[in-house]
C-alpha cells in the first residue's frame, strides 16, 4: 500500500512539473500490468497527460481500470487522434464492454475511429446478444498445432504471445482451426523439447458457444477452475476465449443485480452514483407500487375481521407482531434459497428436500417465537390487566399463531423462488419485501382463524 501511494505521488509530481523526460524514464522499467491499477487512481487531467506521454499499452491497460464515467470524461479530454489510438489499443472484450454502455450515436462515432480491422472485430462482437459470451470474448489467444514439437510451440509462443490476453493456457487446433484440446503452459515448460504436442493431449477440456449466457460461463469457470475458457462456433472452430478477469466482473454484476432485486427493486444496470434520478425512481417505483397494492389486501383482510376486532380489541395489539414475524421468516427463507440456487447448491429437482428442511426449520423457529410470545403475555398479565381475565387464552392464540405463521412464511419464502425458476423467471424477483407482503395477508387469516377457534365463547 505505501508503494502504491509513492508511485501515484511520483506520477502526480512529474506530471505537475511537466518533466516528461523524467516521466518516461520512470515509466520505462515498469510492467504495464503492475503500473496500470496505480495509475488509474490519478485525476482525469493527470491521466490525459500520462496517456499522451506514455505508451499505448499503458493507456489501454489503465483505461480498463477506470469506471465508465471516468472513461467518458477522459476520452473527451483527448483529441480525436489520441482517442482513436486508445480505442484501437484496447483489448477487444474491454472495448466491447465500453461501447456497449454508450448511447448508440456515440458508440457509432467511436466505431468510426477504429481501423478497418479493429472495426470489423468490434462489430462482430457487438452483434452477439447483450449478456452473451460473445460480447465478452477476446480474440487475443495463442493456438498451436498437434504435429509441432514442444520446442516449436514455445518458439511460437515467444514470438506471438507478447500482446495476447493470457498465456496460462495454450490451445491446440487442427489445420481447419477446430479446437482439439487446451494445455497449461506449465506442462509445456516441463516437457522434453522434442516431444510432439499431440502426446500432451488428454481431451480434458470444455468450451463455450458465443451465444451462451454469461451465467453459464461463470458456472463452468467455477466447475473447472480455469483462468480462461475457449469459445467455438457451431463447427467447433476456435474463435475466441473468455478470461477469468471478465468472469470476476460478471460475478460482481450478477451479485449486485440479485441484491438489488432482493431489496425490492429492479436491477439498476449502472452504478448508483451515476444513474439518473428519473431512471432510478422508475426502477424503484414499479416494485413499490406492486408492494403497496399487495399491502392494501392487508387492510381488506383487517376489515373482514372487523367484528372480531371490535369484540376483542386486545387482538389488534398483536397484529404487527404476528405479520412481521411471518414476513421475517419468509424473507429469511427466500434469501437463503435464492443464494443457494445462485451458487448451484440446490436445483429445481431438490424442491422436496428444501420443503422438508423448511417444514422442520419453520416448526422449530415457530415454537421458539411462540413460546416467547406466550411467556411474554403470561408475565405481563401478572402485573397488569391489559389482556383481561382471559389472558391465558390470548397467550395460547398468539403462541399458536406464531407457530403457524412462521411455518407458513418459511414454506412460502422457500418455495416461491423455485416456482418462479420453474416458470422461467428470475428467482431473485421473489424479493424479501414481496414475500413479506404475501405472508402479511395470509398471516392475518391464520391469526384470526386461530383466534376464533380458541376464543369462541369467551372473547368472541
Amino acid at each position: 500500500m505505501p508503494q502504491e501511494a509513492n508511485v501515484r505521488l511520483t506520477l502526480s509530481t512529474l506530471i505537475a512539473r511537466r518533466d516528461f523526460v523524467a516521466l518516461k524514464k520512470f515509466l520505462e522499467p515498469w510492467l504495464v500490468a503492475d503500473l496500470a491499477p496505480m495509475a488509474a487512481e490519478l485525476s482525469i487531467e493527470e491521466l490525459a497527460t500520462l496517456f499522451r506521454q506514455g505508451s499505448r499499452e499503458l493507456a489501454a491497460a489503465t483505461f480498463t481500470y477506470l469506471p465508465l464515467d471516468a472513461q467518458k470524461k477522459l476520452l473527451k479530454t483527448l483529441n480525436q487522434e489520441q482517442a482513436a489510438a486508445l480505442l484501437n489499443a484496447l483489448p477487444p472484450d474491454d472495448r466491447t464492454l465500453f461501447l456497449n454502455e454508450l448511447p448508440l450515436e456515440i458508440a457509432m462515432q467511436m466505431l468510426g475511429m477504429l481501423t478497418p480491422d479493429e472495426r470489423q472485430v468490434a462489430q462482430s462482437l457487438l452483434a452477439y446478444p447483450k449478456h452473451s459470451v460473445g460480447r465478452m470474448m477476446t480474440l487475443d489467444f495463442v493456438a498451436v498445432r498437434p504435429e509441432w514439437s514442444v520446442r516449436e510451440a514455445l518458439d511460437y509462443i515467444r514470438e506471438h504471445g507478447y500482446d495476447r490476453e493470457t498465456l496460462n493456457i495454450v490451445y491446440v487446433v487442427d489445420a481447419d482451426g477446430r479446437l482439439l484440446d487446451d494445455i497449461r503452459v506449465r506442462r509445456l515448460l516441463l516437457s522434453p523439447l522434442d516431444r510432439p504436442i499431440r502426446d500432451l493431449l488428454d481431451g480434458n477440456f470444455t468450451m463455450l458457444a458465443p451465444t451462451d449466457d454469461r451465467e453459464k460461463a461463470l458456472s463452468l469457470f467455477k466447475r473447472f477452475d480455469r483462468v480462461a475458457l475457449p469459445v467455438t462456433d457451431e463447427n467447433q472452430k476456435l474463435i475466441g476465449i473468455v478470461t477469468v478477469d471478465d468472469m470476476l466482473d460478471v460475478a460482481e454484476a450478477e451479485a449486485t443485480e440479485d441484491i438489488q432485486k432482493l431489496g425490492g427493486s429492479e436491477a439498476l444496470d449502472e452504478p448508483y452514483t451515476t444513474i439518473s434520478l428519473t431512471r432510478m425512481v422508475k426502477k424503484r417505483a414499479s416494485w413499490l407500487v406492486v408492494l403497496f397494492l399487495g399491502e392494501t389486501l392487508t387492510a381488506t383482510a383487517m376489515s373482514y375481521f372487523e367484528d372480531e376486532i371490535a369484540r376483542a380489541v386486545v387482538l389488534a395489539l398483536f397484529v404487527p407482531l404476528i405479520i412481521s414475524s411471518g414476513g421475517n421468516a419468509g424473507s429469511q427463507a427466500a434469501t437463503l434459497v435464492i443464494r443457494a440456487m445462485a451458487v448451484g447448491e440446490i436445483r429445481l429437482r431438490d424442491w422436496w428436500r428444501v420443503m422438508r428442511r423448511e417444514l422442520a426449520a419453520g416448526l422449530l423457529l415457530g415454537l421458539i417465537l411462540g413460546t416467547i410470545g406466550f411467556v411474554r403475555i403470561a408475565l405481563w398479565a401478572q402485573f397488569t390487566n391489559i389482556y383481561g381475565p382471559h389472558w391465558g387464552l390470548v397467550a395460547v392464540t398468539v403462541g399458536s399463531t406464531l407457530i403457524g405463521i412462521v411455518l407458513w412464511g418459511s414454506l412460502m419464502g422457500s418455495m416461491l423462488p423455485l416456482v418462479l425458476k420453474r416458470l422461467g423467471f428470475d428467482p431473485a424477483t421473489s424479493s424479501a419485501p414481496f414475500v413479506a407482503t404475501l405472508v402479511d395477508v395470509t398471516g392475518l387469516v391464520i391469526y384470526f382463524t386461530i383466534a376464533y377457534a380458541v376464543l369462541r365463547g369467551t372473547l368472541l
